[in-house]
């Protein structure tokens, strides 16, 4: 059976999308054809070196660490992969993430890898504007026989950085989500029950605590919200370096009151705090003049699947992961008005929400299943 290589910074257990997205995708592919190559996490980091051996011990595939936190396109890196895929006879490569360690692609296909392939997410986009790393993705693009793209977005920013043939071979690959695990019914009650928010209408924001997530603008429009719908409540879910601002502003707009911050919880967990929510929010914005920006927004299909209307901004590709009107609704997020009007209004109609969140459950179980993923990574593999 041909085997494929994965090549990754970006898999558990360090949490966050990039590496569950590998995961799911090394997990669906057949027995016995999979061997990940990836860095060791840093003891100071998410998860200590002796917890990613625990969890590289459950897997149903090998786990080659190299002992570094992170993974540089060097001559001695794809020297090690080149060896690793000999002795596994793995025939093709996937990366991870496309950049930086797609650099590495001309070097594997001499040392006899057929087919090789490489992921892009969202940091991708930053790099096809900037003129050094713009080179760098251009040859990247030519030296795989596949980039993939999560969306519209992120498909028009990249294909400017490649080549007009490397761009036509170009492939949509965006994760799916596990509607057994996110739906609704799943758990909801006990998480409402643990912050005091039973009986009440609940906003839930699932996202690391970071400024580009617009959890500031949802603290901003909360006085405006409560206005009208005097008894809801703001969810918080995910830690980062944000949380103490976020604090303090909702202290500053005398909303703290109403306003949960969960924390982090374990990947296990959040499907019941999706399922706490009546509405999900998150808007989103673009920073640092385009070079941070949302690549898809797999929570707005994740809060989807569970059931749930969501307001999304208009950041990168988040607004590919929304079908507007029907699923949600994509507002500018560089003001707390347009997010404020749009939580009020689904609050204060909770037929429209639930509708909503019918067609978006339906919508994810159609258009954004895992076994569809894997059955395009597949053809991507094969060629």
């Amino acid at each position: 059976m041909p085997r494929t290589l994965i090549i990754t910074n970006d898999f558990p257990p360090r949490p966050g999308g990039i590496q569950a997205f590998v995961h799911e995708l090394a997990l669906r592919r057949p027995p016995d054809s999979v061997v990940v190559y990836c860095s060791t996490p840093s003891p100071r980091g998410a998860a200590a070196p002796d917890e990613a051996s625990d969890f590289d011990l459950g897997l149903p595939f090998p786990v080659v660490r190299e002992r570094t936190p992170v993974l540089l396109p060097t001559p001695a890196v794809r020297r090690r992969a080149a060896r690793i895929a000999a002795l596994e006879e793995c025939d093709s490569v996937l990366f991870g993430a496309a950049a930086p360690l797609g650099l590495m692609a001309g070097g594997l296909r001499r040392a006899g890898v057929r087919r090789i392939v490489g992921l892009t997410h969202g940091h991708e986009t930053g790099w096809s504007a900037l003129p050094g790393a713009r080179q760098a993705l251009r040859r990247i693009g030519e030296d795989t026989d596949t980039l993939t793209y999560l969306g519209e977005y992120t498909r028009a920013r990249l294909a400017r950085a490649l080549t007009p043939e490397a761009a036509d071979r170009m492939r949509r690959l965006a994760p799916g989500v596990d509607t057994a695990r996110f739906r609704p019914g799943a758990g909801g009650e006990g998480v409402r029950e643990r912050h005091g928010l039973r009986g009440r209408p609940v906003v839930v924001c699932v996202s690391r605590l970071v400024a580009r997530k617009g959890q500031d603008t949802l603290l901003r429009a909360w006085p405006r919200v409560l206005a009208d719908v005097p008894d809801a409540a703001l969810l918080l879910v995910g830690g980062g370096p944000y949380r103490g601002r976020l604090e303090a502003l909702a202290r500053e707009q005398g909303v703290a009151d109403s306003v949960r911050f969960a924390g982090d919880v374990p990947a296990g967990e959040l499907p019941a705090h999706y399922d706490a929510g009546d509405v999900f929010a998150m808007p989103c914005r673009t920073r640092n003049g385009g070079l941070d920006v949302e690549g898809l927004g797999m929570v707005y299909l994740e809060a989807s699947a569970t059931g749930l209307p969501v307001v999304a901004g208009r950041s990168g590709g988040a607004p590919d992961a929304v079908s507007e009107g029907e699923t949600g609704l994509v507002v500018d997020p560089t003001r707390p008005g347009p997010t404020a009007r749009a939580l009020i209004g689904l609050l204060r109609d909770p037929q429209r929400a639930a509708a909503m969140g019918e067609r978006g459950r339906a919508w994810v179980e159609r258009e954004w299943t895992w076994d569809g993923v894997a059955e395009r990574l597949a053809d991507l593999l094969e060629g």
